[in-house]
């Protein structure tokens, strides 16, 4: 399909600055200084760093690359937690994931006694992660505009009302499966909408280098939380009441937020907002044009629909197999967080001495394993042993993708793409819970737990054949190095749409390399804003090729002009360019009907 309307003006004499100062909308510009580097300016990667006092000193905007500014620190296990803003948040994550965890063993009790009790615990596990599926996208791209502390203040006060209203139900007896299940969905909506803008504020805390220390400890806090929440939930279910552990979960949202009003961060300017559709468009477009960010997305379906099993059908395997009550199958729980926990210490040394796609397999081929010595037997110490390796097994496939997924996407998308990562992985769950709840009232506990061991099996030899992209020695840091448009006239943000065109001009011998190197500008061009992208060759003259791609405004090219591209797209670009002879010349190409401002 041809690229654009066929009557267009051509713009001359007018440079992007001008334009953008004067526009109601400015986009975001990359921080930092700049610096000379082989005949071009790059800008030095630069954000918020951290006062002596502690205090973040967090301003600028929100697509702010990864890292603050200033010595990296030593990138060890536990380095992150030397930063007093990211400590102690991380600790009020921690305190919010014991009173989730609660909460789940708290629901899935209420419901074991229940007629088609193997489908209704399982949708507990539904409907807190269905949420995400719905809500993530659209949270991702509130916490890319918008502020994402005061988001973040905003939804604890509506989990703490709903949790109040749950705790006050239950205790007067009038939950009933249909409203406690609704009011775990609410939950778990509040839940789509923290994740994304907690994690995406994560590089913006650490240094880069400490990132992928930063994942593993928010692994870590998930899984401390699965090995205290349940075993606390259990002894105040035996105790006190199911009550008592809905409000615990309550007060633990009151923690989080008292933990955010205390955090000094600068408000983000406003004028760096996307227009929200435009905002939500783009965050889908990066994912689509973005093979190694599909493939991470890939393999955590892979690992997490058939690991689904062990946390979704434990409370049967507790109740049926072991004949356990509450507290029993908060140690089952518990092991598994254990053994998360024992993992998380591990996995430095088999990133040191395993690739990451030998990671995810071997962690895969453990976790089945230990789903099928779970149902071997019905002695208590077997599955402990057994859930020990599973849960280890559970961190270096989940924080092996989260990791890869902070380090690759660019700070302007970060909240989306981890969004995204959010829908799958919790769909995932979803259905996963759903799918092996079906399985196990209609073939038997024993049956589910073998073939999700099978379906494990096969995932993790599917490394072969769909593994993870190489993305070492990428330059993910912004880069600001397109040349300014020279335009005749002032265009408005939101006019467009854009027609962008340069003309290269390449030698016979070239053109192969020439066609090789366009294909990574356009994934690079797609992602940060083009809608259509296409090279046409002159009749008239076979070594003059014309690069043609729309953009939906002015607005969103600019945005391509400041800050979106990284260091590695510059790199692919540069390739092409070098192959033109005489260099490529752009054009900025407006529709016919465009009255000049």
């Amino acid at each position: 399909m041809p690229v654009g309307p066929p009557e267009l003006i051509c713009g001359r004499h007018r440079t992007a600055r001008q334009a953008v100062d004067s526009g109601p909308h400015r986009p975001a510009k990359a921080a930092g200084s700049k610096l000379e580097e082989e005949g071009r300016t790059r800008p030095v990667e630069a954000t918020p760093g951290v006062g002596q006092t502690g205090a973040l000193q967090a301003g600028g905007t929100t697509g702010a690359p990864a890292g603050p500014a200033g010595p990296a620190g030593p990138a060890g296990p536990w380095a992150p937690l030397a930063v007093p803003v990211y400590r102690a948040l991380w600790i009020a994550v921690l305190v919010s994931n014991i009173g989730t965890w609660m909460q789940t063993v708290g629901a899935q009790w209420l419901l074991v006694d229940e007629p088609n009790a193997s489908t209704l615990v399982a949708l507990v596990q539904t409907a807190s992660t269905l949420p995400v599926v719905a809500l993530a996208l659209p949270a991702g791209v509130l916490a890319d505009s918008f502020d994402r502390r005061r988001l973040l203040l905003a939804v604890q006060g509506f989990q703490v009302a709903v949790g109040a209203v749950l705790t006050a139900l239950t205790a007067a007896g009038q939950m009933r499966p249909a409203l406690l299940l609704t009011l775990t969905f609410a939950l778990g909506a509040g839940a789509a909408v923290t994740a994304p803008a907690y994690q995406a504020l994560i590089p913006e805390l650490v240094p880069r280098a400490q990132i992928t220390s930063a994942a593993a400890l928010g692994s870590i806090s998930v899984n401390l939380a699965r090995a205290v929440g349940p075993a606390v939930a259990g002894l105040l279910i035996s105790h006190v009441g199911v009550a008592a552990v809905f409000g615990l979960n309550a007060l633990t949202f009151a923690v989080f937020a008292a933990v955010l009003l205390g955090w000094r961060r600068a408000p983000d300017d406003p004028r760096d907002r996307e227009p929200f559709a435009f905002a939500l468009r783009a965050g889908g477009r990066y994912v689509r044009h973005s093979p190694v960010v599909r493939r991470l997305l890939l393999r955590v379906v892979l690992f997490v629909v058939p690991a689904m099993a062990v946390w979704a059908l434990l409370p049967l395997v507790a109740t049926r197999r072991l004949d356990m009550g509450a507290s029993g199958y908060g140690v089952l729980l518990g092991a598994l967080g254990v053994g998360a926990v024992g993992g998380a210490f591990l996995l430095p040394r088999a990133r040191a001495r395993l690739s990451a796609n030998a990671l995810v397999a071997g962690a895969s081929c453990l976790y089945a394993a230990a789903m099928a010595v779970v149902v071997a037997g019905d002695v208590l110490p077997l599955v402990l042993l057994a859930l020990l390796p599973a849960g280890a097994g559970w961190i270096g496939v989940l924080s092996t993708m989260n990791a890869s997924l902070q380090l690759f996407l660019p700070g302007w998308v970060r909240a989306r793409g981890l969004a995204v990562y959010q829908i799958v992985l919790f769909g995932g769950q979803a259905v996963g819970a759903f799918g092996w709840g079906l399985v196990a009232e209609h073939l038997g506990l024993r049956a589910a737990y073998l073939a999700a061991a099978a379906a494990m099996a096969l995932g993790a030899a599917s490394v072969l054949v769909w593994p993870l992209r190489e993305t070492h020695g990428l330059d993910r840091s912004p880069a600001v190095f397109w040349p300014e448009p020279e335009l005749a006239f002032e265009p408005a943000p939101d006019d467009g749409p854009v027609l962008v065109t340069r003309l290269y001009t390449i030698a016979e011998q070239d053109e192969e390399e020439f066609l090789l190197a366009m294909e990574r500008v356009r994934r690079a061009t797609q992602r940060t804003g083009a809608v259509r992208w296409q090279v046409y060759r002159d009749g008239a003259d076979p070594r003059r090729f014309l690069e043609a791609y729309l953009v939906p405004s002015w607005g969103e090219h600019l945005r391509q002009h400041e800050g979106r591209l990284t260091g590695s797209d510059q790199a692919a670009e540069e390739r092409a360019h070098a192959l033109s002879d005489p260099p490529p010349v752009a054009s900025h190409l407006f529709p016919a009907g465009h009255r000049p401002h």
